[in-house]
């Protein structure tokens, strides 16, 4: 394909989460656009995030189903996890949204470029011995699986996520090291499908990025599984041995397993592709932006995991679309990143969208909590879930966090959301009269023990 004789209105170099959400507004918005991926478009958040984990993860609901049928009268047995079956699930469901994707991407009139592009000026990318110009170039190569120094990922042993979505064994046991979202949700996948799993987290809580009380439901809820962890201590080493992998800790702990997953979060895709030549401003390894997404460069803008904000395919769809918007001279809002609810989608689930205590005690000096017990609702008795949903004000002020933990309660985040960027005042959620027996009642009862007027006692 020859290149366009004119430049394009927008080029984008990554087809993942913020590269196409900002070609597909761009489009719509009458502007011409190239989009570069070198290898599918949907990149980390379809073939390697979000979507084959959350398959996994309700592949693993399914068999915790099927092994617990006892307690909600139903005489069902686990006979096994067939993993060829599970990645036949998992692999479907991503090629069906692949496929949507691609539909859709070629209905709005953008030219898809397969192959590794680099930035050659701040308005041209090449990809092998074409160039493509554009007015803008719009940076959004995303991330990888990060390791730590000394520990060498093999691909069988010790491996990454991208590695643990393609296993084709159950391994008898695992450690995972990190113990933040995708830690979690691997810990919670592999226990249900009867692995022997141990966490290993350097910080002293898992989660550690969410509220306290949040962590401390979730390790309680995570002990009650049999899933072991170990807080507060560093690794020193990995080694294989004859039949797995031993991982040492600083304070002199051992551990063994089969095999052992990095988790230790995900790096931006940066290097030699041009960035720093063309100009523009990075620190290890990010590409700086300011709230507009745009860099230092007039020309370029950048977003999702290759800049450093909070490293969620939602979050890059919300900065891609910006960008779009701007560049067609639309008025834009810079995101308020504390107001993008964050998920966690292990058994049980955690999210939360706004400040953590601290942040809030920190901002605001005097705030009030609500904490509802999820013992006090109905559903969470159907559903056999333990947990909690915990509201902070700014003391006779807003809501300006929301913290939750239980079975499904990522469903309920975007309720929370809204009243996180409304500024709703507790008397105002209060009043909203929330359906019975839904998990939602947990928000609406927090509001209303903030309002002054606890429904139920559980607080």
């Amino acid at each position: 394909m020859s290149a366009p004789t004119t430049p394009a209105d927008l080029v984008i170099l990554g087809g993942g989460s913020g590269g196409y959400a900002a070609a597909l507004r761009a489009a719509e918005l009458g502007m011409s656009v190239v989009l570069i991926e070198k290898d599918k478009v949907g990149g980390t958040c379809l073939h390697r995030g979000c979507i084959p984990t959350k398959a996994l993860l309700h592949t693993a609901e399914v068999a915790d189903n099927a092994r617990e049928g006892e307690q909600f009268g139903v005489k069902s047995t686990l006979s096994g996890i067939d993993m060829d079956g599970v990645n036949a699930y998992k692999d479907g469901v991503v090629s069906k949204n692949f496929k949507g994707l691609t539909g859709l991407i070629k209905s709005r009139g953008i030219t898809i470029v397969e192959g590794e592009g680099r930035l050659v000026s701040p308005t041209a990318v090449q990809v092998g011995d074409q160039t493509y110009e554009g007015r803008h170039v719009l940076l959004a190569t995303g991330s990888y699986a990060r390791s730590l120094p000394g520990i060498e990922i093999d691909g069988t042993r010790v491996i990454t996520s991208d590695h643990a979505l393609q296993l084709d064994r159950v391994p008898s046991s695992a450690i995972i090291l990190g113990g933040g979202v995708i830690g979690c949700e691997f810990a919670s996948a592999w226990k249900s499908f009867g692995v022997d799993v141990t966490i290993v987290e350097g910080l002293p809580h898992l989660v550690p990025l969410e509220d306290e009380s949040s962590s401390k439901l979730l390790e309680r809820a995570f002990r009650r599984r049999k899933i072991d962890f170990s807080l507060g201590s560093l690794v020193s080493s990995v080694q294989t041995t004859a039949d797995g992998v031993k991982v040492s800790l600083q304070n002199g702990k051992e551990f063994e397993a089969e095999l052992v997953l990095v988790a230790v979060g995900r790096g931006p895709v940066s290097q030699g592709l041009g960035y720093e030549e063309a100009g523009v401003a990075m620190e290890r390894g990010f590409v700086l932006v300011d709230e507009y997404m745009q860099t230092n460069v007039p020309t370029i803008s950048a977003v999702g995991d290759l800049v450093p904000t909070l490293q969620l395919a939602h979050v890059g769809f919300g900065e891609g679309i910006l960008v779009a918007e701007r560049l067609a001279g639309l008025p834009v809002v810079p995101i308020d990143y504390a107001g993008v609810p964050r998920v966690t989608y292990s058994e049980p689930e955690v999210a939360s969208v706004g400040l953590t205590e601290a942040q809030a005690k920190e901002r605001y000096g005097e705030v009030e909590i609500a904490t509802y017990d999820l013992a006090g609702n109905g559903r969470a008795a159907i559903l056999k879930t333990a947990g909690a949903v915990k509201l902070i004000r700014a003391k006779d002020g807003a809501v300006v966090g929301v913290h939750m933990v239980g079975s499904r309660v990522g469903d309920l985040i975007a309720e929370a959301q809204l009243v996180y960027n409304w500024e709703a005042l507790p008397e105002e959620v209060a009043q909203l009269i929330h359906p019975h027996p839904t998990l939602s009642e947990a928000l609406g009862e927090a509001a209303l023990v903030l309002a002054g007027k606890p429904l139920h006692a559980h607080t």
